[in-house]
C-alpha cells in the first residue's frame, strides 16, 4: 500500500512538471508582433497600458498623455492562442506643443463603431478598403492622404463602455493594416473626441427689402 501511495505519489508529480513544460512550451511558441513602432529604444522606454484597471476613456486618454509627457512610449499588448500583439501609440506631449498642423485628408478616425474620413462617416466594417485608399493614394486623390508616412489614425470613444470595444477594434484595425502588406508605420493616437459647435444662425433681417 505505502509503494502504491509513493508511486502515484511520483507519478502526479511527473505530470505536474509535464504539463508546466507543454505550458512554457506553447507560451514560447507564441508569435511576437509589434506596430507603430518607429525606434529600436522604444521598448526599453515603454509603458504598458492595462486595459482592464481603466474605468472610463477619458481615463485611458490621461493616462497616455502622462506616458508620453514623461518621455515615454504607451503601450498595448493583446495576446491571442497564437500571437503576442504590442502596439505603440503616437501621442504627442501636448504640454510641449501649442500646436501641430496635420491635414485632415492625411487623418483617419475611428469613433466608437464609426470612421470618419473628411466629410464622410462610415461603419467600422469598411475599415480595410479606406485604409487601402489612404495608403496608396500619393496624393492622386485630394480626399486621401498625400504620402502612406504621413497617415495617422485616431481612435476615440464617448462612452465608459469603450475600453471593452476598443482591443476588438485594435485587433480589427491590426488586420486590416497586416492585409495592405506595406512597410510603412501604423501610427495610432488616442484622443477624445472633442464635436465642433454647428454655426450661429445669421441675424434675422430687418426692414424693407
Amino acid at each position: 500500500m505505502r509503494n502504491y501511495i509513493k508511486i502515484s505519489f511520483f507519478t502526479l508529480l511527473i505530470l505536474t512538471i509535464i504539463g508546466c513544460q507543454n505550458s512554457d512550451l506553447k507560451e514560447k511558441q507564441l508569435v511576437l508582433k509589434k506596430y507603430g513602432i518607429w525606434n529600436s529604444k522604444n521598448d526599453s522606454i515603454s509603458v504598458k497600458l492595462e486595459l482592464s484597471r481603466f474605468n472610463s476613456w477619458k481615463d485611458l486618454v490621461k493616462r497616455t498623455d502622462e506616458i508620453t509627457c514623461s518621455d515615454s512610449i504607451p503601450k498595448v499588448m493583446l495576446k491571442t492562442n497564437k500571437e503576442m500583439k504590442t502596439i505603440y501609440f503616437r501621442n504627442p506631449c501636448w504640454d510641449r506643443f501649442g500646436c501641430i498642423l496635420i491635414y485632415r485628408r492625411n487623418t483617419i478616425e475611428i469613433h466608437n463603431d464609426s470612421i470618419f474620413k473628411g466629410e464622410k462617416h462610415y461603419h467600422l466594417n469598411n475599415l480595410t478598403s479606406i485604409l487601402k485608399k489612404d495608403y496608396n493614394n500619393n496624393g492622386a486623390d485630394s480626399n486621401y492622404s498625400d504620402s502612406p508616412e504621413k497617415v495617422i489614425i485616431f481612435i476615440s470613444y464617448d462612452n465608459d463602455e469603450s475600453i471593452k470595444s476598443f482591443s476588438q477594434t485594435l485587433n480589427k484595425l491590426i488586420n486590416s493594416y497586416e492585409d495592405l502588406n506595406t512597410k510603412y508605420d501604423l501610427k495610432i493616437w488616442l484622443k477624445e473626441r472633442i464635436e465642433t459647435p454647428p454655426p450661429p444662425p445669421p441675424p434675422p433681417i430687418t426692414g424693407d427689402i
